[in-house]
């Protein structure tokens, strides 16, 4: 069935006309309903741990944009206007969605995972027994692997355009603090521990500081690195100021239960959650 719908996404995404077609429709309907159901990822891990990200899919969901007809959603006394309907079934899924959760179809959770009072856009995928604390946010197509926790307010962000861009991705067993920002496709390896605060953008300098030198990263947080937000100093023409950092200052004891290691980091450390 995928390489039905591909090529037929992949014209449309070519020749906007060929929206007004049904078969055209129905094809991106399809992939929408393929995302929902967990069926299709936007990107997924890879044997050798890399990762792969479906473009063709991102165009897709971009494409389901213009087919859409704004239509007032109504949940009890909340009224709601928008062209992306609520995904629904969360008891028969067995996903646990706090009151004021919102998740928009198109989106994935996996069974046993919950959701505080947050937010999941179209395209995300959440494992299972992973927790979207209070008002953290997991934005379009990003992808949050099993047993995570993004504490309250995180903020991860969502990529479709431009479409080969590269999603924001969680990898399994990671605990994101309060706060956090992680956007731009920034890649937080299994087992990571990120401080309260810590932002991390493709432009961010991501600094070890463990060793007798220093060892820079961008884009990437390695697996199992414990890491606070920093600060670095720069010479600008109006004169030397601090920019901010993310620095890895440990790495999680592989011999710790992954559930009990979290606080244990944090505590080693002395790091906020």
């Amino acid at each position: 069935m995928h390489n039905q719908l591909k090529p037929v996404i992949e014209s449309a995404w070519d020749d906007r006309s060929l929206l007004q077609q049904p078969e055209t429709r129905q094809a991106i309907r399809e992939v929408i309903a393929l995302l929902d159901a967990g069926t299709l990822r936007v990107a997924e891990p890879q044997p050798d741990g890399s990762w792969t990200t479906y473009e063709w899919i991102k165009k897709a969901v971009l494409l389901y944009f213009p087919i859409q007809a704004m239509e007032t959603i109504e949940v009890g006394p909340f009224e709601y206007y928008d062209k992306i309907p609520l995904k629904k079934g969360f008891a028969e899924k067995g996903v646990r969605v706090v009151p004021q959760a919102l998740a928009r179809y198109g989106s994935f959770i996996e069974k046993g995972a919950i959701l505080m009072p947050s937010y999941v856009n179209i395209g995300a995928w959440v494992g299972s027994g992973s927790m979207v604390d209070t008002w953290a946010t997991v934005g379009s197509c990003a992808q949050i692997g099993r047993n995570v926790h993004l504490a309250g307010g995180v903020g991860i962000g969502g990529v479709l355009e431009p479409p080969q861009a590269t999603p924001t991705i969680i990898e399994d067993d990671c605990f994101i603090g309060s706060r956090c920002i992680v956007v731009e496709g920034v890649h937080v390896e299994r087992e990571a521990v990120l401080g309260a605060n810590v932002v991390l953008t493709q432009s961010t300098h991501i600094i070890d500081v463990t060793r007798a030198e220093p060892v820079r990263f961008k884009g990437r947080i390695p697996a199992r690195s414990v890491v606070i937000p920093g600060s670095y100093t720069k010479q600008f023409p109006a004169g030397t100021y601090q920019v901010s950092c993310a620095l890895i200052i440990g790495q999680r004891k592989e011999s710790t239960d992954k559930k009990v290691s979290l606080n244990d980091a944090l505590r080693d450390y002395q790091v906020a959650g």
